[in-house]
């Protein structure tokens, strides 16, 4: 996973027809974001430069940024995506750091293939012996997995992985 970045434009350069900016390591403390932006200003082309806005940023997963972004925000979910990873990111679209943070800590059941997969296993997990082998040729695992991601489970992808959790 890439460390994630910003891209941060002089805005008094870039209104006078100047390309002036800088990446910026997100996943640093927000003082430092801040120190390296100051920087960046104070190398524009254009005098006593005040103004910026965030032009790219790479590294988010799934997540995004605003060009008004506040850096207290893009540092921590920055700092959310480097502890926790793609998964992380994903989370992110959908749901706040808080959330995220609730659903990988209490609410994760792993990492499979797809969700049929998942109910393969949990039947398997909970109900060994339930059917006879010779009748198991008959349980439709992919009905089953319908049924439980309706109403108990849902399901979120971040590299080419099916990530299930329970719901609330």
């Amino acid at each position: 996973m890439d460390t994630p970045k910003i891209y941060v434009a002089c805005l008094a350069a870039y209104n006078n027809g100047h390309l002036s900016g800088k990446w910026i390591n997100a996943a640093q403390d927000v003082d430092e974001i801040y120190a390296d932006i100051q920087q960046m200003l104070a190398e524009s082309p254009i005098e006593n430069a005040e103004e910026w806005s965030i032009h790219d940023y790479e590294g988010f997963g799934e997540a995004s940024l605003s060009e008004s972004e506040d850096i207290e925000t893009v540092a921590k979910i920055a700092a959310f995506i480097v502890e926790r990873g793609d998964l992380g990111g994903a989370l992110l679209c959908d749901y706040t750091i808080e959330e995220a943070e609730t659903l990988l800590d209490d609410h994760y059941h792993g990492t499979y293939d797809d969700e049929v997969d998942f109910a393969y296993s949990l039947f398997e997990d909970c109900y060994p012996n339930a059917i006879p082998e010779n009748l198991l040729y008959y349980f439709d695992y992919k009905a089953f997995a319908r049924d439980l991601f309706m109403s108990d489970y849902f399901s979120v992808e971040a590299n080419n992985k099916t990530h299930v959790f329970s719901n609330y």
